[in-house]
């Protein structure tokens, strides 16, 4: 019976202060599945990020922001996905420094996603509410700056979260053999704060807005109105251009939400079998987001099938083929 309990701990040789080995809270197969979603993920966030860094003409700031998105889902499906999966189905050998990495990597990747949608939506919101002045505002060195802005607050703030590590005390850790990160309440409720409630009714605002006046601006094309306010003096063919981009920028938003709304739902929850047994499967749900946007863009954005193309062809080798015609 010793020898039986003991096969069933992460160190059968300290008996007292080793955690027990967890159970997979899927089949084999499915766990399979799901290291493959995530070379998946890195496949295809590569090729966005190779797309938009290779071809001048899709240098825009809308695709800039879409470049730092893939930059944080390449880290996702390369760091994150394949970290949580291993944690929920095996034993924690790797030690407090590299469990201290990874909870490091996972605030800084998740709120730079986070901050990447929010900018995503005031970037739409400008272009559709202010369109007149979108080009003056919105400028691809403004861009520039609020994403290298957005990363440098995720790495601070998850140094501010994750003060503690790489070490916890005797009395936080409760075993040997997992990789837990224990906060308190506090502390809870202010990433809560910060990295859900706060940018998620930011965005449901933002959206509701363009929603709104982009209702609006399609009564007014098919009614044939000339607008006489600034909002309404371009010309149709340029709203219909921007209700375009809303509306597919608006899909990948609300997939981000679908994702991403669950994990942190589930946090007003008490600690309970129910928790334990859900949470993985949500923590997957939120990594495989980053696998879903790369096909949203393959849907929607024929610039990317076509770099697509010249990238498994080689052709981008090719002198002078940076400038080649994406739109």
């Amino acid at each position: 019976m010793e020898v039986e309990d003991g096969a069933q701990l992460c160190f059968p040789q300290f008996p007292n202060t080793s955690c027990r080995k967890p159970l997979s809270p899927w089949p084999q197969t499915v766990t399979i599945v799901f290291y493959s979603i995530s070379l998946i993920t890195v496949t295809l966030n590569l090729l966005i990020i190779i797309s938009i860094s290779h071809f001048r003409q899709l240098h825009t700031p809308t695709n800039i922001l879409l470049l730092s998105l893939a930059v944080s889902d390449l880290l996702v499906g390369l760091l994150l996905m394949p970290g949580e999966i291993f944690r929920s189905t095996s034993c924690w050998y790797f030690g407090d420094f590299v469990c201290a990495t990874h909870t490091l990597l996972s605030v800084n990747i998740t709120s730079a996603s986070i901050g990447d949608m929010v900018l995503i939506s005031v970037d739409r919101y400008v272009a559709i509410c202010d369109p007149l002045h979108y080009t003056t505002k919105v400028t691809a060195r403004r861009v520039k700056f609020c994403v290298c802005l957005c990363w440098l607050c995720s790495v601070s703030y998850s140094l501010l979260f994750v003060k503690d590590l790489p070490t916890q005390t005797d009395i936080d850790k409760s075993c040997y053999g997992a990789c837990l990160l224990f906060s308190d309440g506090i502390s809870l409720f202010f990433d809560l704060l910060v990295t859900f409630i706060v940018p998620v009714t930011v965005i449901v605002a933002l959206y509701l807005r363009i929603f709104a006046v982009a209702v609006s601006q399609a009564r007014a094309m098919r009614s044939h109105i000339t607008a006489v306010t600034l909002q309404h003096s371009v010309t149709p063919k340029a709203k219909k251009s921007e209700l375009k981009a809303a509306r597919k920028l608006g899909v990948l938003v609300l997939v981000f939400l679908i994702c991403f709304c669950p994990l942190y739902t589930l946090t007003w929850e008490h600690y309970n079998w129910i928790t334990v047994l859900v949470k993985p499967f949500l923590n997957i749900l939120f990594c495989f987001n980053s696998c879903l946007n790369p096909v949203i863009y393959a849907l929607f954005y024929p610039w990317f099938r076509k770099a697509v193309k010249l990238i498994v062809t080689l052709q981008i080798l090719q002198p002078g083929s940076s400038e080649t015609n994406m739109l």
